[in-house]
């Protein structure tokens, strides 16, 4: 039986704007290519059918990168040290930092960050309970932007990000770029990055990963059309649009869509928005990297690539990154503000999409499953 915590755990909150699901919902679908956030998908039921979605014999991001951490991870804690601030951009469920921290030496605290509160201090006890000695402190913000690090009681050699589940794939690449950033900045000098990256691969396995036969990925899909009728007066006919999900070779990434399957009009709150036959809003987007291109990328942030771990198939990967030194061009002030549209990922055809150039993800609060 689990012990007690040994003191309360207290939410550090940064109040980060929730944002208004029918405004956003509005300017999405008023756009040229009409979009949908992806925030907007956790709801219980989301939440519930992206739980199913990580268990799909198709969908092969989580169990393979749960393969890696468990082969590996008693190196990665030898390169990681000991006496380091843990802190987990975009904390879902503890699954993951579970397998962290039962290994690394004396780590000085565990910093969660993430935009929902009330699931981020929940999750927080719930590890409070296994692991009584450790600091826990739960930071509520928007991870995007530059927040300040509560300071542990404890001496810290070093901070280590920590972002599993290849959610950086949920942005666009100047998104990424700038999340990056953002990485580097909380890291700070010496500091380190644990990553989740999945990688490039033949179009028939990653569309099969997001057009699972059991149809779990379009019930999850059109479950955003079922929020948006029940939260905020619209009246999307289920039945007359359609789950499809290709990947674009051209931009490197899954695109999920919504397609209307006739000349329709959706009502939402009085206002009316009107869709073609064949018309497609946006839902997600989650970008592959072969591993240069994300070496490269990171290289801008000012992280030097330690050690690269992937599956036998090389079908994902888990990143270790140091920071080498302290870029001039980015400091709190002028990392580029990365639009709240807005934990962290998802998934027939193979030729380039001719669908829009960016998808606009932002701090995604992920459900209670297992990312």
């Amino acid at each position: 039986m689990s012990e007690p915590a040994k003191k309360p755990i207290t939410l550090i909150d940064y109040h980060p704007p929730s944002g208004d699901i029918r405004q956003e919902v509005l300017d999405g679908l008023a756009q040229p290519q009409k979009r949908l956030s992806p925030k907007w998908f956790y709801d219980e039921e989301g939440s519930r059918l992206f739980d199913q979605i990580t268990r799909l014999p198709e969908y092969y991001p989580t169990r393979t990168e749960l393969g890696i951490l468990h082969t590996h991870i008693a190196e990665m804690a030898g390169m990681i040290g000991s006496c380091v601030a843990i802190v987990e951009f975009g904390a879902g469920s503890s699954v993951k930092i579970r397998i962290l921290l039962d290994i690394l030496e004396t780590p000085a605290a565990f910093i969660p960050v993430d935009i929902s509160g009330e699931h981020l201090l929940d999750a927080a006890r719930q590890l409070a309970m296994d692991y009584p000695d450790l600091e826990i402190l739960p930071v509520c913000a928007d991870f995007t932007q530059p927040f300040d690090l509560p300071v542990p009681v404890a001496a810290v050699n070093r901070n280590l990000v920590f972002f599993p589940g290849s959610t950086i794939g949920n942005f666009d690449l100047e998104q990424a770029r700038q999340l990056l950033k953002v990485m580097a900045i909380e890291a700070g000098a010496g500091g380190g990055l644990l990553i989740g990256v999945d990688l490039k691969k033949d179009p028939a396995t990653l569309e099969s990963a997001y057009n699972d036969d059991a149809g779990v990925t379009a019930d999850f899909n059109l479950n955003l059309l079922v929020r948006l009728n029940r939260e905020i007066g619209a009246d999307f006919d289920l039945g007359q649009f359609t789950h499809r999900a290709i990947y674009s070779e051209e931009k490197g990434r899954i695109e999920m869509h919504l397609v209307s399957e006739k000349d329709q009009s959706v009502n939402i709150d009085g206002q009316l928005i009107e869709f073609l036959a064949g018309e497609h809003i946006l839902t997600e987007c989650s970008h592959k990297y072969e591993l240069q291109e994300f070496a490269d990328l990171a290289g801008e942030a000012g992280f030097n690539i330690r050690k690269v771990w992937t599956d036998p198939e090389r079908m994902f990967s888990v990143q270790y990154l140091e920071l080498g030194y302290e870029p001039k061009d980015f400091t709190r002030d002028r990392v580029r503000h990365i639009p709240s549209a807005v934990p962290n990922p998802r998934r027939k055809r193979t030729s380039p999409s001719p669908f829009p150039e960016t998808c606009g993800p932002q701090a995604v609060s992920r459900p209670a499953g297992i990312r």
